[in-house]
């Protein structure tokens, strides 16, 4: 069955034209990455124990979205994200927005985004109140993009008002309602993620219902899996807590285990219904290591951690307080062929069909890619009849293949590269 499914993957990729693309949304407070306070330190919150973890995280999600909270808002640390954890083995797709505040903090919220797929048009500061709420607007390179057609993304991130007295969650909702107001003016019809830690206990705070019950209708924010409720310390919300990853101090994260629900990506009603093509993958949000089994307990505990690895669920108790949340959205529109040639290669196939006895033809490689490249045949069955790794460091280059004696027929041919980018191309053999 496995191979079933390989198989029709490959073959999917490619017969077909690739109408739609997949963008993956994650949104973490970071925990004061990069900054030293009288709680958090050098010894308790460290990069050099933060950033090995953040990477492993990271390399599993592979986000195109990446926001945070809780970073500092010197410049060189955000540099430091982007070069240690994100543009790591040679890759330099990540690029990060400009830091622009308005209300002075020590920490700050970021986006870090794929430019492969995306490119940031314009940030602007929606709020200013305790700390600045950034609105970055992103459009997909779409191959219509020349005639001004594409898809917009904008993200709003957030990092509300802690604490739950009564004047925090007034505070909370001033923040909100600014937010609320500044989008009144051209963005009633856009694809809209609010996004952060939000520090709410519960959906029924006055913020929180700004964001989901707003007075215009057009500019009201979805919970993608449609759980409100009173999210702190109750079980029943267990599976989507995300605060605390902790049960016991270090003195600088929080304790108390997983009893809140405090890191949200909310929708608007166009990424929700995909009216303005972008829409939200169905089942695709989560907590991203949260198993449900976590209640009151912490990420790496007993009962072992049944929805990532014992390393995983270490990572993530050393990189943060929080656990990330992350999502898929579906853009029904095809990346311009243009951008291909900012990836590391595009291979294809000469001559095709093959008419060599033996299988002998080229595989021509259009780009950089250093390291090893992984080649294999599969045929129609699903079967691999054919794989070899080829140490590849040059840039457009052509190499012979020879698969050895295989008879007539359609293959599919994937070419990997050790950075994970692939392309599946189809091979006729005529005897």
């Amino acid at each position: 069955m496995k191979r079933f499914l390989l198989f029709l993957g490959l073959l999917t990729i490619a017969f077909t034209v690739q109408a739609q693309d997949t963008l993956t949304v994650m949104q973490y407070n970071l925990l004061y990455y990069g900054i030293n306070t009288d709680f958090c330190t050098s010894a308790n919150n460290s990069l050099e124990v933060k950033d090995p973890a953040l990477r492993l995280i990271l390399d599993e999600v592979k986000p195109d979205i990446f926001t945070v909270n809780e970073i500092s808002s010197t410049i060189t640390v955000h540099q430091h994200l982007l070069d240690a954890d994100l543009n790591i083995d040679g890759s330099t797709k990540y690029m990060k927005a400009a830091q622009r505040p308005v209300a002075y903090s020590s920490i700050c919220s970021m986006l870090f985004y794929n430019s492969l797929k995306l490119k940031l048009k314009k940030q602007s500061v929606a709020q200013s109140v305790v700390r600045d709420i950034n609105m970055y607007e992103l459009y997909y390179i779409s191959d219509d993009l020349a005639q001004g057609d594409t898809a917009f993304v904008i993200c709003l991130v957030a990092h509300l008002k802690a604490g739950n007295s009564s004047e925090d969650e007034a505070t909370r909702k001033i923040m909100v309602d600014n937010t609320m107001e500044y989008l009144e003016n051209g963005y009633q019809s856009a694809n809209l993620l609010f996004m952060g830690d939000f520090n709410y206990y519960t959906a029924f705070e006055p913020g929180f219902q700004s964001m989901t019950n707003y007075s215009v209708p057009a500019l009201r924010f979805y919970d993608p899996v449609d759980r409100i409720g009173s999210w702190n310390n109750n079980d029943s919300y267990s599976d989507i807590h995300t605060q605390s990853t902790h049960t016991s101090s270090n003195g600088c994260a929080s304790t108390g285990g997983m009893d809140d629900r405090f890191d949200f990506v909310l929708i608007s009603d166009e990424i929700r219904d995909g009216a303005s093509h972008v829409k939200y993958i169905q089942d695709s949000y989560h907590a991203f290591g949260q198993d449900g089994n976590r209640f009151n307990g912490y990420i790496n505990g007993s009962p072992v951690n049944s929805e990532v690895t014992q390393e995983m669920a270490d990572a993530l108790y050393n990189m943060s307080d929080h656990l990330p949340v992350v999502m898929k959205l579906r853009v029904d529109k095809t990346l311009d062929i243009n951008e291909i040639y900012h990836k590391p290669f595009v291979a294809e196939i000469a001559p095709n069909p093959v008419l060599t006895t033996g299988f002998k033809t080229n595989l021509l490689i259009k780009g950089q890619i250093s390291g090893i490249i992984t080649i294999e045949l599969f045929d129609l069955r699903g079967n691999r009849v054919h794989a070899q790794n080829q140490q590849n460091a040059s840039v457009d280059q052509t190499m012979a293949l020879d698969f050895g004696p295989v008879s007539a027929g359609i293959y599919l041919l994937r070419i990997t590269g050790e950075n994970g980018f692939s392309q599946v191309l189809k091979v006729v053999k005529i005897q």
